[in-house]
């Protein structure tokens, strides 16, 4: 009976021996998760897709809650996954909301066909084949890749130019990732001035493949009170964080290559 008990004792003991050394273990490598990122998660749809540019739902939720990926960017959740994040976060839609631009205005009116391609008729092969099929070689290639990709049918080709739809784009950047010509630009949705070119050759040059191209003759940077407009590389760049939206470069462009409103 004595052994018996002994054993009783000792396995008692070392009972407690681990428990004691389990709560401390636990407590030490203790990982605090955030709250806000656990209601995200539950809020995406779930379907780990990765097309949101994440390993899955999880990577999106931690990304959102440490502010480092928009409420909106789930492309297949849209405007209603994003209005449940946004109150999650305690984050304004409008102020968060992103939307896509095209900085491309050469459409078919104001450049001219280079090269009749003939193949797959996707963006990305087009580039790989370096038959570009219009005078410029910076500007859109015309074949939709991007709006393949888009979730929402925010794009459209028109003349040879993709075009977004601003209230129908959710943000979710895959077109930005499918253009090859690195054209796509996530912006503020409250912007309404921008740089509709790409092209950092020469202004003569840009005039000889495109009508409508920006010559880098500085009268946009000239013009702006705000100090919002630079030019490097013959080419203008708005400053979005400063920039007023007053309209006055794209007055005084005489290329047209700068759009406001």
């Amino acid at each position: 009976m004595s052994a018996i008990l002994t054993a009783t004792v000792v396995i008692g003991i070392v009972g407690v021996i681990v428990g004691i050394a389990l709560v401390y273990i636990g407590n030490k490598f203790h990982v605090e998760v955030d709250q806000r990122e656990v209601e995200v998660r539950e809020a995406l749809p779930g379907n780990n897709c990765g097309a949101c540019g994440y390993a899955g739902c999880d990577a999106m939720a931690a990304a959102i809650a440490a502010g480092e990926a928009s409420a909106a960017a789930c492309p297949i959740g849209g405007a209603p996954v994003a209005e449940r994040i946004n109150a999650i976060m305690g984050t304004s839609a409008e102020a968060d909301r992103q939307t896509a631009f095209v900085h491309c205005n050469g459409s078919c009116e104001h450049t001219s066909t280079k090269n009749n391609y003939v193949g797959v008729r996707d963006c990305r092969a087009v580039a790989l084949s370096g038959m570009y099929p219009w005078d410029c070689d910076y500007g859109c290639l015309g074949f939709g890749s991007c709006a393949e990709v888009c979730p929402q049918g925010a794009i459209h080709v028109t003349n040879g130019v993709a075009a977004v739809d601003r209230e129908a784009c959710v943000g979710c950047g895959l077109c930005v990732k499918a253009c090859p010509k690195g054209l796509i630009e996530l912006v503020p949705y409250e912007q309404k001035t921008f740089v509709r070119c790409v092209n950092k050759d020469r202004g003569k040059d840009v005039k000889l493949v495109c009508t409508v191209g920006c010559i880098g003759c500085r009268l946009c940077a000239r013009d702006c009170e705000a100090e919002a407009i630079t030019v490097d590389k013959n080419l203008a760049k708005i400053n979005y964080e400063l920039c007023t939206n007053c309209g006055k470069c794209a007055e005084k462009c005489p290329q047209t290559a700068i759009t406001s409103g």
